[in-house]
């Protein structure tokens, strides 16, 4: 079995996470503003997140020979550890409700905000208690200051959004044109010459409207599958909160998976090892995430189309991308969790700077925040700089688990 047992090592594993973790909302949020169904997105996502967990438990648990104490990954699964794996499921259902919570979030405040908001109140929350789980392994003259930052991370999120939507309104209130939700034409939804949402060529155009602009905006709703126009934006900031509360609990809980500090584990029974806890981990995530979406296919929330598995199943079209988006989450989630295990749970929390990932994504393929007011770019400045300062802060607070 490997383990990371340096400093160093942990923290390289905690900023390809931040990659990872940064990049498969953006896969997603592409897909719905093509106008896939996040119904079917979050299936194909679903499969290949549980294959990334049975990849990394397969290579990285099996690697050697056991250790005394740390078992290998076949081993451990005979093993009589069943609070430790009921504590990994629940990190796993709260993680994938979250997930799911944040799919839905993305079209009603963006990408950058969702991410912004989630993340802070993760590290807020969750960071607090692995702390004290981790018998305070960190310096909390460091860690605490750091979630701080994300503290007024997450505040700045919140007042980019309400800043973000009053531009959006004045531009469409300003629009001159014959663009109108109601009668806009079919063939002006086609797009020549897409972006990535929609195909090869320029970044910067849904149809032949230009980021940022009243007609963008417009053609933008016509096209993706979750409309919101006229929807109430508080709708998608108590999403926002509701996943932030879940992704607050995750890492908690599969800290008490595997360090058992509250010592359900019966006498010479081995901690859970990473990998161990993470494959169950992965299972409840599926679980949770292909039960509710075969449930949403035939009763869709928020006015979504109506589906079936026959259709998810001849569903092709980005296909690709959302199982790409699944091994990303989570090869992220495990790389997280290894070095968590390293240099404590509350310092690998700093792979919640995922904004910085999703809003680069956000702004360079989306035209979030193209042709806003001054104000709105001060506070995304802002909201950035918070950020990158918090994640700085947070690695430099990283330890060392004893062993």
């Amino acid at each position: 079995m490997y383990l990371v047992e340096d400093k160093g090592g942990a923290i390289a594993l905690m900023l390809a996470s931040l990659f990872f973790l940064g990049t498969w909302p953006a896969v997603l949020t592409m897909l719905e503003r093509r106008g896939r169904l996040p119904q079917h997105t979050y299936l194909d996502y679903s499969i290949t997140n549980l294959l990334a967990a049975v990849l990394i438990a397969l290579t990285f648990g099996q690697l050697g020979d056991s250790k005394p104490g740390k078992p290998n990954f076949f081993t451990q699964l005979a093993q009589d550890n069943l609070p430790s794996v009921l504590f990994a499921m629940a990190g796993g259902i709260v993680l994938s409700l979250g997930n799911l919570a944040t799919q839905y979030a993305w079209a009603y405040v963006g990408l950058s905000v969702t991410e912004i908001i989630s993340s802070s109140m993760c590290v807020v929350i969750g960071t607090t208690m692995n702390y004290f789980l981790d018998d305070k392994i960190n310096r909390a003259e460091i860690l605490f200051p750091g979630v701080g930052c994300f503290l007024v991370a997450a505040c700045l999120g919140s007042v980019v959004h309400s800043s973000n939507a009053a531009d959006n309104k004045k531009k469409l209130a300003a629009s001159t044109t014959n663009y109108k939700i109601n009668s806009y034409e079919e063939n002006g939804s086609n797009v020549a010459n897409g972006d990535l949402e929609n195909g090869p060529g320029s970044s910067q155009k849904v149809g032949k409207a230009k980021a940022g602009t009243a007609e963008y905006l417009i053609q933008l709703e016509k096209q993706r599958s979750i409309k919101v126009f006229g929807k109430n934006m508080f709708l998608g900031l108590v999403i926002v909160f509701f996943a932030g509360v879940c992704f607050s609990l995750f890492s908690p809980a599969f800290n008490l998976a595997t360090n058992d500090q509250w010592h359900t584990l019966k006498d010479g029974v081995p901690h859970l090892v990473v990998y161990t806890a993470f494959f169950y981990f992965s299972i409840s995530c599926f679980v949770i995430g292909i039960g509710l979406n075969l449930w949403f296919l035939y009763h869709p929330v928020l006015g979504l189309e109506k589906s079936s598995f026959g259709a998810y199943l001849n569903d092709w079209n980005g296909r690709q991308w959302a199982m790409l988006a699944g091994f990303l989450c989570g090869f992220g989630n495990g790389f997280q969790f290894m070095g968590g295990q390293a240099a404590g749970y509350a310092a690998a929390d700093a792979v919640q700077a995922l904004p910085l990932v999703s809003t680069f994504w956000g702004v360079v393929l989306f035209g979030e925040y193209r042709k806003s007011s001054k104000r709105t770019y001060i506070l995304l400045f802002s909201m950035l700089s918070m950020f990158v300062v918090a994640v700085a802060v947070l690695m430099a607070s990283a330890g060392h688990r004893k062993s």
